[in-house]
C-alpha cells in the first residue's frame, strides 16, 4: 500500500474530491476541545460524512463516531506538541501535495469542461484543408506583427480575386514543404495541427478561404477542400510487390498476376484463400490479408493511394480494383468499419491529452483574465518599456549572464493586486534567474516574452495564495492532508513500526497471550505410495496390527529398496474436502494407478494447540499493535483533557 493511499485511509482523512464546488455554510460551533485545541463543527462533520463507514453502514451513528474521531484527534495534537509540522520533511511533502491540490483551483474549469466537449465534437469530422504561412514570432514588435499580417492579407486578397490557391501558395508561403504542393495538409482531425488553425478549420465550410489566422507561429491563409466523418476501417489486402528497380518485363508479371487474382475474386475463389496462397505480405497473408484500422487522417501510416481506396468501399466485404503504391500492386477489402465511441468511453483519454496540449493553457488564461477582474489589476507598461533601453546595447541577457544589480537604481510599480505591488526591482530579480543563453534576436522580444511569463507566474501564484481564504473547502482539505501526513508519522513511529521491530516485545506479548493463537482441531493425513499391490497389502496389514512408519518402511525397504514412501500432512477444517467428509481416524482412499498404489488414511485428529511464534507471527504483530495503541491511547488520554459539548453534539445528524 502506498503512502498516498494510507494518508487517504487513515480513518478519518478521506478524501474524495479536489475540483472546487459550490461551498457549504461553515458551522463554527465548538463540538469539543482536545487539551487546548478546539474543533469545530464544520471540522468534525467535513470528516465524518468522507468516511467509509458512513456510507457503509447506516448504523454509524454520530455518536459511535465520535469516539474515533476523539482519539484521531488526540494523535494529531500529540504530533503538533511534539513539532512534527515543523519539520522540514513535513513541509516539503505537504505541499507536494497541495500542489497536486491546487491544481482545478487555479484553472477556469467551465472553460476546461468545454475543451472536453469541444474536442469530441471535432473527433467526428476529418477535414482537408491547405494553407498559406507568414510567419511571425508570438513577441513580435507591432511594427513587425503588422507587417506580416499585411503580407497575409495581400495573399488573401489576391485569391478572393479568383488566383489559384495552390499558385498563390508556392509564390508567398514561408512553409518549405507547401512551396511544393500548394500548401495541401492532407485529411487531419483534433490534436493534429495548432489550436488556433484547428479552430479556424474546424468552423469554416468546404470551399470557404479565412482571412489571417494568427497562431504562434504566425498567419494562415486555410482553405478547406473536404469534410469526411470520422471513421476507421478495418481492411484486408492482396499485395503483388514491385521493389524499386523491378524490371519491365518482372513488372508486366506483376500487372498480370494482380488481374489474374482480381478475375478469380469476381468468379467466387474465397478471398481467404487467393491472400493465403498469393499475397507477398507475408505478416497479413496468413490472416487473410487482415490488416490494422486505417483512417483517413494524415497521421495514418497508410500511402494515400491505398486509404483514397479503402474509403471508396461504401459497405463490408466489397473490395476495389487493383491500384498500385510504392510498395506494389494491391486489392483491397472493407471487413468492417467503426465511428467514433461515445464520449462516456473517451473522455479520460481526451482529458489526458488535453491536459499535454497547449489547449489547456486556455483555462489558466481565462482565469487570470477572471484574477485581474477579482483584484483590481493596474499595469504601467512604460515601466517595462524602460528595460529596452538597458538592453539595447547589453548583450550579456543572450549569454544567459545577466545580472538584476544592473536595474539597481529602477524601483517603478509595474503591476498590482489589490495592495500587491510588483516592480521593476521583482521583474529584474526574475530576469536574473529565469534567464538563458539564446540565439541574439530583437532585445525588446526578450523583455516581452520574459514580462508575459513574470506576470502570468504571478497571477497564478497570487491566487494561489488565496485559496484556503476563498475556498473553505479547499481549506479543509489541506487541513486533512496535514492531519493525515502527522498521524502517519506519529503511528508508524509508536505502532506501526515498533510493533514489527519491537521482536522482544512481541516474544513477551506471546508468551502471555498463547492461547489467543490457538490450531482449531486439525487433522493428520497419512499418504502411503506403494510400488504394487503385494507391498501394499503387506502395509496394510501392518497399519492393522499398529505398526509405526518407521517399522514398516525398515520391513518394506530393507536391504535399500524403494518400494514405499509416507508422507504426513497436517488438515484444518477446510483445506480439503475429503478429510472435512470423514474427518475421524481411518481409510480415507485406496487407489491404484499404472500399477502403484497410494493408501491415504487419517491417522488421528489433533487437539487444539497454541500456534508456535513463527506459525503466528503476523497474527501477533497484528495484536502486539493494536495492544500498543490503545496503550498510547490511555496515555495520550491522560495527557490531554477532551471535553465535548454534548448539547452541540445532540443537534448533529
Amino acid at each position: 500500500m502506498n503512502r498516498l493511499h494510507l494518508l487517504k485511509t487513515l480513518a478519518f482523512t478521506l478524501v474524495a474530491g479536489i475540483a472546487p464546488a459550490q461551498q457549504n455554510t461553515t458551522d463554527d460551533r465548538i463540538l469539543m476541545t482536545v487539551g487546548d485545541e478546539k474543533v469545530t463543527v464544520s471540522e468534525f462533520m467535513s470528516v465524518y460524512q468522507k468516511n467509509p463507514s458512513v456510507k457503509d453502514s447506516e448504523n454509524k451513528s454520530i455518536q459511535e463516531y465520535i469516539e474515533l474521531y476523539t482519539n484521531f484527534r488526540l494523535k494529531v495534537k500529540e504530533a503538533r506538541d511534539l513539532g512534527m509540522d515543523t519539520s522540514a520533511s513535513f513541509r516539503n511533502e505537504l505541499m507536494g501535495y497541495r500542489k497536486q491540490l491546487s491544481m482545478p483551483y487555479l484553472t477556469d474549469t467551465v472553460v476546461n469542461d468545454k475543451l472536453l466537449k469541444e474536442v469530441y465534437e471535432r473527433m467526428q469530422w476529418d477535414i482537408r484543408s491547405s494553407h498559406i504561412l507568414i510567419k511571425c514570432d508570438p513577441n513580435a514588435l507591432p511594427k513587425d506583427t503588422l507587417a506580416a499580417y499585411n503580407a497575409a492579407m495581400k495573399a488573401y486578397n489576391r485569391i478572393k480575386a479568383g488566383e489559384d490557391f495552390a499558385k498563390v501558395c508556392k509564390q508567398v508561403t514561408q512553409d518549405d514543404y507547401g512551396k511544393t504542393n500548394g500548401g495541401d495538409l492532407d485529411y487531419r482531425t483534433v490534436f493534429e495541427l495548432i489550436y488556433p488553425f484547428e479552430t479556424a478549420m474546424y468552423n469554416m465550410k468546404v470551399g470557404e478561404v479565412s482571412k489571417p489566422v494568427r497562431s504562434q507561429v504566425g498567419y494562415h491563409i486555410i482553405k478547406v477542400t473536404d469534410r469526411q466523418p470520422h471513421i476507421e476501417l478495418t481492411t484486408a489486402h492482396i499485395m503483388i510487390k514491385t521493389p524499386k528497380g523491378m524490371s519491365a518485363e518482372d513488372s508486366l508479371k506483376a500487372l498480370q498476376k494482380i488481374n489474374d487474382i482480381y478475375d478469380q475474386l469476381v468468379k467466387g475463389t474465397p478471398w481467404d484463400t487467393l491472400a493465403m496462397k498469393y499475397s507477398d505480405d507475408p505478416g497479413s497473408a496468413k490472416k487473410g490479408g487482415l490488416l490494422p484500422p486505417v483512417a483517413r487522417n494524415y497521421n495514418s501510416n497508410y500511402p494515400a493511394e491505398f486509404k483514397t481506396a479503402a474509403f471508396t468501399l461504401g459497405k463490408d466485404g466489397e473490395y476495389t480494383k487493383p491500384f498500385k503504391t510504392r510498395f506494389g500492386w494491391h486489392i483491397v477489402k472493407r471487413v468492417s468499419s467503426k465511428g467514433v465511441p461515445p464520449f462516456a468511453d473517451v473522455k479520460n483519454e481526451i482529458k489526458n491529452k488535453v491536459s499535454k496540449d497547449p489547449r489547456a493553457n486556455t483555462g489558466r488564461t481565462a482565469l487570470m483574465g477572471k484574477i485581474k477582474t477579482w483584484y483590481n489589476f493596474k499595469e504601467d507598461l512604460k515601466a517595462r518599456d524602460e528595460f529596452y533601453a538597458l538592453f539595447a546595447k547589453d548583450s550579456s541577457i543572450f549569454k544567459g549572464q545577466w545580472k538584476a544589480e544592473k536595474a539597481k537604481n529602477m524601483n517603478k510599480v509595474m503591476f498590482s493586486l489589490l495592495d500587491k505591488n510588483y516592480t521593476q526591482a521583482d521583474f529584474a530579480k526574475y530576469i536574473e534567474s529565469h534567464q538563458a543563453p539564446r540565439p541574439s534576436a530583437s532585445h525588446i522580444l526578450v523583455v516581452n516574452g520574459l514580462y508575459k511569463a513574470w506576470q502570468e507566474e504571478a497571477l497564478i501564484a497570487f491566487e494561489d495564495s488565496r485559496l484556503e481564504m476563498k475556498y473553505p473547502k479547499f481549506k479543509a482539505l489541506m487541513q486533512e492532508y496535514n492531519d493525515g501526513i502527522l498521524l502517519f508519522e506519529l503511528t508508524d513511529k509508536k505502532v506501526w513500526s515498533k510493533g514489527v521491530k519491537d521482536t522482544a516485545g512481541l516474544r513477551a506479548y506471546y508468551e502471555l497471550n498463547k492461547t489467543r493463537f490457538m490450531w482449531d482441531e486439525r487433522a493428520e493425513v497419512k499418504t502411503y505410495t506403494c510400488a504394487n499391490e503385494k507391498v501394499a497389502a503387506a502395509v496394510r496389514k501392518m497399519i492393522a496390527k499398529g505398526k509405526s512408519d518407521k517399522e514398516i518402511l525398515e520391513k518394506v525397504n530393507k536391504n535399500g529398496a524403494q518400494n514405499l514412501s509416507i508422507e504426513t500432512k497436517i488438515y484444518n477444517k477446510g483445506d480439503n474436502k475429503e478429510v472435512d467428509a470423514r474427518w475421524a481416524p481411518g481409510l480415507l482412499s485406496d487407489k491404484t494407478e499404472e500399477g502403484k498404489v497410494t493408501l491415504t488414511y487419517i491417522s488421528k485428529l489433533v487437539a487444539p494447540t497454541p500456534k508456535s511464534f513463527s506459525e503466528a507471527k503476523g497474527l501477533i504483530t497484528a495484536d502486539y499493535q493494536a495492544f500498543l495503541e490503545k496503550e498510547w491511547i490511555d496515555t495520550l488520554k491522560k495527557k490531554y483533557k477532551v471535553v465535548i459539548n454534548e448539547d452541540v453534539l445532540k443537534t448533529l445528524k
